[in-house]
């Protein structure tokens, strides 16, 4: 969009996450579309690049109607992850380095070749190469949680960090197995992979079709998240979070108090 200041809004994003501290909502200010926030969320992307960080895959948001339902937007989007937001399984995160951290289940891949959009489901096996349980730690950047879909989009679909729990071979059944999150030893959430789209599986279909518009292609070795099972609830400080998922699973991690 012309006229519109994509390096300048992704700076303001960037400095937000860095020193944790909610900015307002920029997408009606800033006339916003959502090809420009694209832009944006790539301009955000290289600042970490920049930085030194390297890209390592793509997740997946909104793909379940709770999460549409639980911040008010209604269209899957898609973000960019990297090696420096990966956080080891059972590993801890500082609540305080985030401006209000929350956690959902997921579904990981990790991909072994480049699937074709619009690829037969039946195909997926000889894509991926391996499916794990993770735990996506999301924090938008807006005070009170609260963005359009513009700006939501810009902010890389709130990325935060991630875990995932040990790699296994594609179980049957990925479209319906049972997911819980547990905080403190305690049920959460409960849901199931049927939420993610009506299957995982779709979620790297969409993946690929929404991030080949914007010229992203997925790569070999790449992690890919296919979105949360579940609403996600809030991280907090001296917490330990467990997502369990059928036939895969578990991934943890713990917050510093």
């Amino acid at each position: 969009m012309i006229g519109v200041d994509i390096v300048g809004i992704a700076d303001k994003l960037g400095a937000a996450a860095d020193t944790a501290t909610a900015i307002p909502q920029l997408a009606a200010e800033t006339g916003l579309d959502v090809d420009t926030a694209y832009a944006v969320q790539a301009a955000l992307l290289q600042r970490r690049l920049n930085a030194g960080e390297r890209l390592v895959g793509l997740k997946m948001g909104l793909t379940s109607r709770a999460k549409m339902a639980q911040v008010g937007v209604d269209e899957v989007i898609w973000g960019r992850l990297t090696n420096a937001m990966r956080v080891p399984d059972g590993g801890a995160v500082d609540p305080a380095a985030y401006i209000h951290p929350r956690v959902e289940p997921e579904v990981a891949f990790l991909l072994d070749r480049l699937p074709e959009p619009g690829e037969p489901v039946g195909d997926f096996a000889t894509a991926v190469r391996a499916v794990a349980p993770a735990i996506e730690l999301i924090d938008s950047r807006y005070a009170d949680f609260r963005f359009s879909l513009p700006d939501v989009i810009a902010d890389n679909t709130s990325a935060a960090a991630f875990v995932i729990g040990p790699w296994s071979p594609v179980p049957a059944g990925l479209d319906n197995l049972g997911v819980l999150l547990e905080v403190d030893g305690r049920v959460a959430q409960v849901g199931s992979t049927a939420a993610i789209l009506g299957d995982p599986r779709r979620a790297l279909d969409e993946g690929i079709r929404l991030a080949g518009r914007h010229g992203v292609r997925l790569e070999s070795g790449w992690v890919f998240l296919a979105g949360a099972a579940t609403a996600a609830v809030p991280l907090r400080p001296g917490a330990h979070v467990r997502a369990v998922v059928e036939k895969l699973g578990t991934a943890s991690l713990r917050a510093s108090s």
